[in-house]
């Protein structure tokens, strides 16, 4: 790994230099590239490689270099626009007097938008450059690479006595479920709860209360106010417990991510690979933006995984990037294929996944979850 001697890196969140690189994935492709199915390749690759801020413990990809623009080719999932709704009835529910004021939300390439919700429910977008009473990030903030320069602009939309709900990935769950697939170009900050409420005091906000929710494998609800405001709850006291005792701010347990992603590669290498020699046909469902790096580090080729379905049109007659070269195809040929087992790399919504292809009553596949490892999932 890159030592840091070697290199001069600002901390993205609080810009000092007293970072540490903890977890190296090698050089990976981007992951919201998808290049048509007959493309030959080589995929362009970057490093890929977190490091740890020991001043304000925000873990973040290391140094990048460009990267392709990436083409929002998704379809949003039916999880993420039932989670929209709720969360929008929920807050609401909780701060009544939100019900007129003025919102503003940061939008995010995942979807999910808060905004028509909110306003049917009475709230209006606030006006250029107005300070609103509810502002709203939703998975959005993660996709910058200067996150403490867009946390203050956030800070800076607030309205005093406001209320500002940010959603992301928790870093949590990333390391205990060993879900190293979530790490990618284009998601430049993977964030704890200790990390985002020392940087949110340098802007002037303090964390009131903590939900916990399931969205992409286990993502924290983080509802802030400027400092004076803010009454912190129980809630907060729990998650930054939880992290202590995982040891997400220290790098050495952080560094322990890196053999259990290679290990966890390794299995589902092995469990593909046993399931072709029993004769038993795999295929796959999804070609989100996790693919590249689970497949690349897998060693998972069209010889083990023909090809995977996605959703989206617009990923069609693509292919997932790297060294896989797995084709994207429509669910009908999947329906059509009726493989033995079905590899679900969409795994944090293998729920829906499942309960869709089970809809007519399926044909008897098993369904396997690659992650934290290789594992069977019931119908």
């Amino acid at each position: 790994m890159t030592s840091k001697a070697e290199v001069s890196f600002e901390c993205r969140g609080c810009a000092g230099t007293n970072a540490v690189p903890v977890v190296d994935l090698g050089p990976q492709p981007c992951a919201d590239y998808f290049p048509a199915a007959d493309a030959p390749g080589p995929d362009p690759r970057w490093p890929l490689a977190l490091w740890l801020c020991r001043e304000c413990t925000l873990v973040q990809l290391g140094p990048v270099e460009a990267q392709l623009a990436e083409e929002p080719l998704a379809v949003e999932s039916a999880t993420s626009i039932a989670h929209a709704e709720q969360s929008v009835k929920e807050i609401l529910a909780e701060h009544p007097e939100l019900h007129h004021g003025a919102v503003f939300e940061f939008g995010s390439p995942h979807g999910g938008s808060w905004l028509d919700h909110l306003t049917a429910a009475g709230c209006r977008v606030a006006g250029d450059g107005e300070r609103a009473e509810l502002v709203i990030d939703v998975h959005g903030i993660v996709h910058e690479p200067r996150y403490g320069e867009m946390l203050k602009l956030r800070a800076e939309r607030l309205a005093p006595g406001g209320l500002l709900v940010m959603e992301f990935h928790h870093l949590l769950p990333l390391f205990i479920g060993n879900q190293f697939d979530t790490i990618r170009h284009g998601h430049w900050v993977y964030v704890s709860l200790r990390a985002l409420r020392n940087l949110a005091a340098r802007h002037g906000l303090a964390v009131e209360s903590v939900r916990q929710v399931d969205m992409y494998g286990g993502s924290l609800m983080v509802m802030l106010r400027h400092t004076a405001d803010a009454k912190p709850d129980a809630s907060v006291d729990v998650v930054l417990e939880d992290e202590d005792a995982a040891g997400i701010a220290d790098e050495v347990q952080l560094g322990s991510l890196q053999e259990a992603a290679w290990h966890a590669a390794g299995a589902l290498h092995d469990e593909l690979t046993r399931h072709k020699a029993a004769g038993r046909t795999v295929l796959g469902y999804g070609a989100p933006s996790k693919a590249p790096v689970l497949l690349d580090l897998s060693k998972v080729t069209t010889d083990l995984l023909p090809f995977t379905v996605d959703l989206a049109p617009g990923k069609h007659g693509r292919r997932i990037p790297g060294g896989c070269l797995v084709p994207i195809r429509p669910v009908e040929e999947l329906r059509a294929a009726r493989p033995d087992v079905v590899l679900v790399l969409t795994w944090d919504i293998a729920d829906e996944i499942i309960t869709q292809l089970e809809a007519d009553g399926g044909w008897g596949t098993t369904y396997l979850v690659p992650l934290p490892e290789p594992h069977e999932r019931g119908r």
